[in-house]
């Protein structure tokens, strides 16, 4: 990829970036209409995505953006107001550029959509008359030059235009530091932006040009002073060099009133000694150097704090570091097995130093979730606007940290649960008046940790889930029998099948049944799980339960009947022997006592059907899960381990319990099971078992931190 291209593709990314945010301050805007400091964002944002797009070749998205920008700019000068029709124009404008960003302007269609959002501009009074969203500049013009971004779109106050606002004459000092051009910033359209703010005489410097072979081409060594008359103000200067400030030096300050004439600087005309002007421009420069020490302020040292790298180089990483943890436990393994001591301690500090990398690299996947759960704010907006409901979003938790990995995969579930609870959840607000409720709604995005997992909230204060609804429906599908009896979360897994809806008529929102399902299959794909709690005429309440990580977890190693298995570290409180005394006198009931606690267990041995003779002296892993505290009977614990997650592939994708697989050190597989999954197998089978059965009624009900004792 040549550098231009580089060039082009961390525009995309950082624009994409500005355009989420954008978006954020738009719709803060549309409730809260009187905060400048959202206006002065909101100009900021596209100021920056224009400057920035004309220069790496986005001419149109450049054009577009500056019509924006300058309604903006009207709203910050108090000469145009915060409308909601402003918000919902500038929002559809944000599409279009999100458009040119992925190269895919909409043709036909997206010129109209384009040329409609400049018409409302208009008619609201934030773009010149003479805009035009198709409209080219004269071919010698330059982005941001006299005759605007190569759009035709006037850009600020041509000279002897009419003023706007109070005109004064500026000076302005600028030096671009060494690496301005290396980053793709051309300072001659930067002062062409600058020309369009007003009248304005410029002069070089070229004081600080080195001989030819000390010369570097990628550096820019020439600095420049003007005098600028101007009505709009120091922000306005500031801001043509708002994404280059922290890479060169500025000075502006304010010399007097319009009444003083602009001049080649102190020569008193165009024909002035261009030297005379070149010495004051390079004292001008040297007036902040001499304040900060005698360095330039682009001098400073390197204090970048963030280092933008590909997803696809950090997923390689994250593989390779997985790799590494799988050799490292083979050799922990032969250094054993040799009992060499010299082996040995080279094994335990290789372990060391690859447990060290593995946290680092699991560190780097970890991203917080606000940006995901921010772009649902516009959704949210847009949807209650088509509902005809009053609908608001607040967001806990934006700072919980979550593998990018399960990250990306989030966007769609969320998508159909806040929509899914918009359409069928949340009532008009007449309803909601007459129910004794706000009529504006709430919608509440929540995240936080849990063990090794993250928990994921979407909750809404509507009318709650049928229940009787829903299984009806599920009996007319076939999905239930009629007599069926059916817990509350088993009526609410109906809502997860493909193809089940309650609705009486398909909308454009929902109806066809498609949306859950696909949040199933999602979480699933993620080894999550899903919880539903509704309470009618509250609300409903759906958790995503989503493992932290999707490479490598820590794990403890047990054996079942010669078969290796790994359960998550996290979910693990404590072993306990199990011993045929204790099997005596639970009179045989798969139920231990635990200082007092009578906790279940479920015997991996016959849970899995596998054929082998029970030891005298067994193991019982605690774990912590959904349903409460459960026990897993195995034969021995190996100890804890590193654990590289494998899929098991597409013929596996049924088998619930299991989450992957791993490679031990001796090359052998091990399956890593889902304690969650397998507690909630255990219940549903435990229902169908005859009574007396030593498992039976497993999961029947909740006391406390344990469960009812099973001996009947």
């Amino acid at each position: 990829m040549s550098n231009v291209e580089t060039f082009k593709q961390a525009f995309r990314e950082e624009a994409r970036e500005i355009l989420v945010e954008l978006e954020a301050t738009l719709l803060e805007l549309a409730v809260d209409r009187d905060q400048p400091e959202l206006v002065g964002a909101a100009f900021r944002g596209l100021h920056t995505i224009k400057g920035s797009g004309a220069m790496f070749g986005f001419d149109e998205l450049a054009g577009f953006t500056h019509n924006l920008e300058n309604a903006f700019d009207e709203v910050r000068n108090g000469r145009l107001a915060v409308t909601a029709e402003l918000v919902d124009l500038s929002l559809a404008a944000l599409d279009q550029i999100k458009g040119f960003l992925e190269e895919e302007p909409g043709g036909d269609a997206g010129a109209e959509a384009r040329e409609r959002i400049l018409a409302g501009l208009r008619e609201l009074g934030g773009v010149d008359s003479r805009s035009r969203a198709g409209e080219s500049a004269p071919a010698d013009a330059e982005p941001g030059g006299e005759a605007g971004v190569k759009s035709g779109v006037k850009s600020g106050v041509e000279p002897g235009g009419e003023a706007e606002g109070e005109e004064a004459v500026w000076r302005i000092a600028f030096a671009p530091g060494p690496d301005l051009m290396r980053d793709g910033t051309n300072p001659i359209l930067l002062l062409n932006e600058l020309r369009g703010l007003g009248e304005m005489a410029l002069t070089a410097s070229v004081a600080a040009v080195p001989p030819l072979r000390e010369l570097d081409p990628e550096r820019c060594y020439i600095s420049w002073e003007a005098e600028l008359r101007s009505g709009r103000g120091e922000d306005a200067i500031r801001d043509v060099f708002i994404f280059v400030e922290d890479q060169c030096e500025l000075l502006i300050e304010r010399l007097g009133g319009a009444k003083k004439p602009v001049s080649d600087l102190e020569s008193g005309g165009p024909g002035a000694d261009p030297v005379a002007g070149a010495v004051h421009a390079a004292r001008a420069l040297e007036e902040p150097r001499a304040a900060s020490g005698g360095r330039r302020a682009y001098d400073r040292p390197d204090t970048a704090s963030s280092l933008r790298v590909p997803a696809a180089k950090l997923d390689q990483f994250v593989d390779l570091v997985g790799e590494l943890v799988t050799v490292q436990a083979r050799l922990g393994e032969l250094a054993t097995r040799h009992g060499d001591p010299e082996m040995v301690a080279v094994a335990e500090e290789i372990e060391r130093l690859t447990s060290s990398l593995r946290e680092n690299s699991m560190n780097i996947r970890m991203m917080p979730i606000r940006a995901t759960f921010e772009r649902f704010r516009r959704l949210v907006h847009d949807l209650a606007r088509d509902l005809g409901k009053s609908v608001e979003l607040t967001i806990e938790g934006a700072e919980t940290e979550l593998d990018k990995t399960v990250i990306d995969q989030l966007a769609d579930p969320l998508m159909h649960l806040i929509r899914n609870s918009m359409d069928h959840g949340i009532e008009p607000p007449d309803a909601r008046l007459a129910a004794g409720k706000r009529a504006t709604a709430s919608i509440r995005l929540s995240a936080r940790h849990s063990g090794a997992s993250v928990l994921i909230g979407v909750a809404d204060d509507g009318g709650g889930i049928d229940m009787d609804a829903v299984r009806s429906r599920g009996v007319e599908r076939g999905l239930v029998a009629v007599d069926a009896q059916l817990s509350e979360q088993e009526i609410y897994a109906l809502i997860f099948q493909p193809g089940f809806s309650t609705a009486k008529q398909i909308t454009d929102v929902s109806g066809r049944g498609v949306g859950m399902d696909v949040v199933r299959q999602r979480v699933e794909a993620l080894r999550g799980s899903i919880e539903v709690a509704s309470r009618p005429g509250q609300g409903t309440s759906v958790t995503l339960r989503l493992p932290l990580t999707m490479a490598i977890i820590d794990g403890l190693l047990v054996t079942v009947g010669g078969a290796h298995f790994v359960l998550p570290l996290a979910n693990t409180l404590e072993c306990i022997e199990l011993t045929g005394e204790d099997i005596v006198r639970a009179n045989g009931k798969h139920v231990a006592n635990v200082r007092g606690e009578i906790l279940p267990y479920i015997r991996l041995q016959e849970h899995f059907g596998i054929r082998s003779e029970r030891r005298e002296l067994e193991q019982i892993m605690l774990v912590e899960t959904e349903e409460g505290r459960f026990g897993f009977v195995v034969d021995q614990v190996l100890g804890d381990c590193q654990t590289v997650i494998k899929n098991l592939g597409r013929l596996y994708r049924h088998v619930q319990v299991v989450s992957g697989a791993t490679i031990l050190g001796d090359g052998t597989v091990a399956l890593i099971l889902d304690p969650h999954r397998l507690v909630q197998e255990a219940i549903r089978e435990s229902r169908h078992r005859p009574r007396g059965h030593p498992a039976e009624g497993v999961g029947n009900g909740r006391k406390l931190n344990g469960f009812r004792p099973w001996a009947q």
